[in-house]
Formats: structure tokens, C-alpha cells, sequence
């Protein structure tokens, strides 16, 4: 998508589901939400941590752009989900900053680089995405599609919709 396709998303009052609206307002959310910033002292500590192992992150674009729209922001759904329970979400991408191996394995399994999002408040699934802008979610049960972007995962995360488990083909 180019950047004034993305910018014009960003402020488009019809994005959401009524779902995730109300839950992205209640948060403190508003089309237009912008803080670089924030986002980029973000980047900044997630590059040059490295584990005692020597696991270091990758930062991208992607990542950033979901950082600077939804950083700090803790998202709690109000209604019950679709399918399964819905999750509250708090954006930092610094709950993962101990997680470059375990991004970095799942980066290699799909064959694209992984960043931390965040996480699910209730559950510390960590929230990361990858280069092309999809996110996952990573608890002790496995690994999960949460959606091709930020806008349908979102949805899918703040609706109680089933996410899809990855599996190994």
C-alpha cells in the first residue's frame, strides 16, 4: 500500500468494526494517532539489545508504523467474543525485548523477520509482527495467525475470533 494510501487509512473515521473502534477510543486511540517519536526510542533499545546468547532483533518498517499509531495504548474489549474470549492488548514492544530468539525462530520458520507488537494482558501471549505487516500471537500453546495486517487482527484479537494455529506442513 503506498504511504498516502496508509496515511488516508489511518484517519478514516469507517477502519474499524464498531467492536474495535469503541475499544481503540476507549483507550485513548483517535484517527490521525501519530507519535514517531515514542516509536523510534522503541527501535532504538530493540536494536542494539542483544541476548547473552548473541540473539538480536530486527526492526522494519512495519513494526514501527504499528508503534506509532497504537504505541502505550492497553485496548480491553467490552462485549463477549465471536468465537472464543476476546483479549485485551498493550502495545510496548519492549514485553518482548527477551524474545529475539524466539522471534527470530519463528522469523525463520515462516521465512520473513519478526518484531515484537506487544502483549495479551491476561495471558502475556506476545503480540509480534512480521516484515509484510502480519501478526502473530505466541502463548505456551503454540504459534498464531492473527491476520494479514494490523487492522484484521485486530479485529480478530478485540472480537473473540478464532485465530489460526500454525503448524509445522
Amino acid at each position: 500500500m503506498p504511504t498516502t494510501d496508509r496515511a488516508a487509512a489511518r484517519t478514516s473515521t469507517t477502519r474499524f468494526s464498531v467492536t474495535v473502534d469503541a475499544a481503540l477510543r476507549e483507550s485513548g486511540w483517535q484517527p490521525g494517532r501519530w507519535d514517531i517519536k515514542q516509536a523510534e526510542h522503541w527501535a532504538d533499545a530493540l536494536r542494539v539489545h542483544t541476548s547473552p546468547a548473541g540473539h538480536r532483533h530486527t526492526v522494519f518498517p512495519a513494526a514501527v508504523e504499528v508503534w506509532a499509531e497504537f504505541g502505550g495504548l492497553t485496548l480491553t474489549p467490552t462485549g463477549p467474543g465471536r468465537q472464543i474470549a476476546p483479549v485485551s492488548i498493550h502495545f510496548d514492544p519492549l514485553l518482548g525485548l527477551h524474545m529475539a530468539r524466539t522471534l527470530g525462530d519463528l522469523g525463520r520458520a515462516l521465512d520473513t523477520e519478526m518484531c515484537p507488537l506487544g502483549e495479551e494482558t491476561d495471558t502475556q501471549a506476545l503480540i509480534a509482527i512480521d516484515a509484510e505487516g502480519r501478526v502473530y500471537a505466541l502463548d505456551h500453546s503454540g504459534d498464531w495467525y492473527a491476520g494479514p495486517d494490523i487492522d484484521a487482527a485486530l479485529d480478530t484479537l478485540i472480537s473473540g475470533v478464532m485465530p489460526t494455529r500454525l503448524t509445522a506442513s
